[in-house]
């Protein structure tokens, strides 16, 4: 890609997104462009990365190798049934194993159901009783720790670090050779 290409589509990306710095945008344009190499349009669909290469790359960067979660987003992730809802159910699946069953209890699921209900209460900004996606994607923009609420669904903190850094790399540092 040109220069002038690349700092159009610099601009454009950068000027809707919160998350990243015009910099950090350019190296993610430069490494994308370098897993796929020149990007071809056919019939005005842009080829760029096929399932294959993308999973490929999960498991290489992040060391993510279970395919339940490479093949979803987050919110499908914990959709269980893909009804496009995480019911009560769902949610109880989840979190069964979250908690430490004691030997004194006499129902162990209690706790769970308690903490499906506080879930809830925390997720369900419609109050229907299940989260849908909506529900799911408010909850998570407010506080971001429940994004993986369920479980992981994410790359480890360590492997994101690596990422960053082999990739936020300012091309104009001095290295030690």
């Amino acid at each position: 890609m040109n220069r002038k290409k690349l700092q159009k589509l610099t601009d454009s990306l950068t000027k809707n997104c919160k998350h990243f710095s015009k910099f950090e945008v350019k190296c993610l344009i430069n490494l994308f462009y370098n897993l796929v190499g020149e990007v071809t349009e056919r019939q005005g669909v842009i080829i760029g990365l096929d399932r294959n290469a993308f999973r490929n790359i999960l498991h290489m960067t992040f060391g993510m190798t279970d395919d339940m979660i490479m093949d979803r987003d987050c919110f499908e992730v914990f959709d269980l049934n893909g009804d496009s809802f995480i019911s009560k159910e769902e949610m109880f699946h989840m979190l069964k194993n979250s908690l430490l069953k004691q030997p004194s209890e006499e129902d162990p699921d209690e706790g769970i159901k308690d903490l499906v209900e506080i879930t809830l209460k925390k997720m369900d900004h419609d109050h229907d009783g299940k989260l849908s996606f909506a529900d799911y994607e408010q909850a998570v923009r407010e506080e971001t720790l429940l994004l993986e609420a369920f479980g992981p669904c994410l790359p480890d903190p360590k492997s994101q670090k690596e990422f960053e850094a082999q990739v936020f790399k300012d091309p104009n540092e001095f290295s030690e050779v």
